[in-house]
């Protein structure tokens, strides 16, 4: 199988954004000014974002993630591993990973999952992922810590044109979950079980949030082996 192909960057393409980079904001850019954002060294740390049927915007988040954020980001991965483990759904979580689509789109979840047969179907590499060459992660999550309406918002409108199956907004201040499942002629549609994960509850993941606010990621783990062993065994 061969390697994911590299950033399509033109070599011979200069700095060309002249502009002064507002972040944590959607503003009006080319592809070609996105993907400088993206090889720019001072933006190594950012995740950037760039939708062409948004009027071609693009968006740097800088903002450091706090506590609340990365444990909950944490205890989701946690979660739904444990479950597809339990489950036996072949599964392959990532963190923070790059997406393009060339001249159209680019995105960087806080977590995206390969399900099914597809699980493994991309080899190990350091490259972003070309979305030309390989197929569009089938549930995308984004933890809302102060994001909220952007990822209900533009970030939505970005995934449903991607063309992932589920999109899921971690809301870390009110301790909810809104599954989105995409639809085939375009939207998309809140759903309660998750169809990517066999029907597994969301009301049962919001559960596993609550119980973390005062118990640990252990204490939450054995909560959730408890449950679907259980239920396995009736």
């Amino acid at each position: 199988m061969t390697a994911i192909a590299p950033l399509p960057i033109k070599p011979q393409a200069e700095n060309t954004y002249s502009q002064p980079i507002i972040t944590d904001q959607w503003t009006r850019a080319t592809w070609e000014e996105f993907l400088q954002i993206l090889e720019n060294p001072l933006y190594a740390e950012s995740r950037c974002y760039y939708d062409t049927y948004q009027i071609k915007q693009m968006r740097v988040e800088t903002m450091p993630v706090g506590l609340e954020h990365a444990d909950d980001n944490t205890l989701i991965i946690f979660v739904i591993s444990l479950y597809c483990t339990l489950k036996n759904i072949p599964a392959r979580g990532l963190t923070n990973c790059s997406y393009v689509k060339t001249g159209v789109q680019g995105c960087q979840p806080d977590i995206s999952y390969y399900i099914g047969e597809i699980a493994s179907l991309i080899p190990r590499s350091s490259s972003i992922v070309s979305l030309d060459e390989y197929p569009v992660p089938n549930l995308i999550i984004e933890i809302s810590s102060s994001t909220l309406q952007d990822d209900l918002g533009k970030k939505r409108l970005l995934y449903e044109q991607l063309g992932t199956q589920e999109y899921w907004i971690v809301d870390v201040q009110e301790v909810k979950i809104i599954v989105l499942e995409m639809l085939e002629n375009g939207g998309s549609r809140q759903i309660t079980e998750s169809k990517v994960l066999g029907g597994l509850a969301i009301a049962d993941l919001e559960e596993a949030l609550k119980l973390s606010r005062e118990k640990s990621q252990t204490e939450v783990g054995a909560w959730i082996l408890q449950k679907y062993t259980s239920t396995k065994s009736e």
